[in-house]
């Protein structure tokens, strides 16, 4: 089959060490089922992986990639949830100290077929088409769980979503606005803000801009940028729901602010299988679909990482592992 595979670290280019070969499947853990992959999309885990970050150079070549849809070996089109918990692990399977994500332990799903285990696909309904399922698993999960299991938002309260144009930041947009919340974006590109505002954010404003009012929670993935901002715009009582600290994890906690006022830090990583279904039923009520960037065969997956890595591109990059060059 043929797969886009980290063959070498690169810390200063993601792309320079991935290339797109023919492997031999692995042979798969017994319960395992196969999915021949339609549709799969690029993460920032892919270009953290790609830079060395959570694999060791004995596991390589790793295949790359967390999301993807496809179909079983008996037609039955599914989306992969990629989180991989212990056989024996019970309840919330991202808390299961000894989870992995495709791709850290197992090979991913940037290539023509994947195994996972069997209670890892989650049913594809009809009426969600394969590029927009392969974006979900990922960004679209972590921003619905940040939403309302994290910070637990009720319709008509306000969040506020830090560095507008990421891919959880145009899904949290995206799902807020279609849960009855209002929704504020941060972005230092005012490009990019009025691109959120035309996708549903009611209003945009600058990294760091005074807000005019206080907001009930900050969706928060920037990190260090961002920090004190997040802090400074909750209400008492406020939560930020984290899962994420592009612009690097050492920030000012502020502890004075955080007691004072009683604020909560949430933080959260991906999501169970049980919110990948709603996730999927809520865009199948709403009739929402996720903003996609552009859409690429395996070959293009490297390119495609260095853009993503730059922060060049709006939105999910779809890849198309069945898809051959021209």
């Amino acid at each position: 089959m043929r797969a886009a595979v980290v063959t070498a670290f690169s810390p200063t280019d993601p792309a320079a060490g991935v290339e797109v070969v023919d492997l031999e499947p692995a042979e798969p853990p017994a319960g395992w089922v196969r999915v021949r992959v339609e549709a799969a999309s690029l993460n920032h885990h892919d270009v953290w992986s790609a830079k060395g970050v959570g694999l060791r150079a004995e596991q390589l070549p790793m295949v790359l990639g967390t999301d993807a849809t496809g179909l079983l070996d008996d037609g039955t089109p599914v989306l992969v949830h990629g989180v991989i918990s212990d056989p024996d692990w019970r309840g919330d399977e991202t808390l299961d100290p000894r989870r992995s994500l495709l791709s850290e332990r197992h090979p991913g799903t940037l290539a023509e077929e994947v195994w996972v285990p069997a209670g890892n696909v989650v049913a594809r309904p009809d009426e969600l088409g394969p590029q927009d399922a392969a974006c979900l698993p990922t960004a679209y999960l972590t921003a619905y769980r940040l939403l309302f299991t994290a910070a637990d938002l009720r319709p008509g309260q306000t969040v506020l979503v830090q560095g507008a144009g990421g891919g959880v930041a145009t899904a949290a947009v995206l799902l807020a606005r279609a849960a009855g919340l209002r929704v504020w974006v941060t972005s230092r590109d005012e490009a990019r803000g009025a691109r959120a505002v035309a996708l549903g954010a009611h209003a945009a404003f600058g990294s760091g801009e005074r807000l005019p009012e206080q907001v009930d929670a900050v969706v928060e993935t920037v990190g260090a940028a961002t920090w004190a901002h997040s802090l400074r715009a909750l209400r008492p009582g406020g939560v930020i729901a984290v899962a994420g600290a592009t612009t690097g994890g050492d920030a000012d906690a502020d502890l004075n602010r955080v007691f004072f006022r009683g604020l909560r830090v949430v933080g959260s990583t991906m999501g169970t299988r049980t919110e990948l279904t709603r996730l999927v039923q809520l865009l199948v009520t709403t009739g929402v679909r996720p903003v996609v960037d552009r859409v690429v065969d395996l070959d293009g997956v490297p390119d495609a990482l260095r853009d993503l890595a730059d922060g060049r591109g709006y939105g999910k990059m779809v890849v198309l592992p069945g898809t051959q060059p021209a």
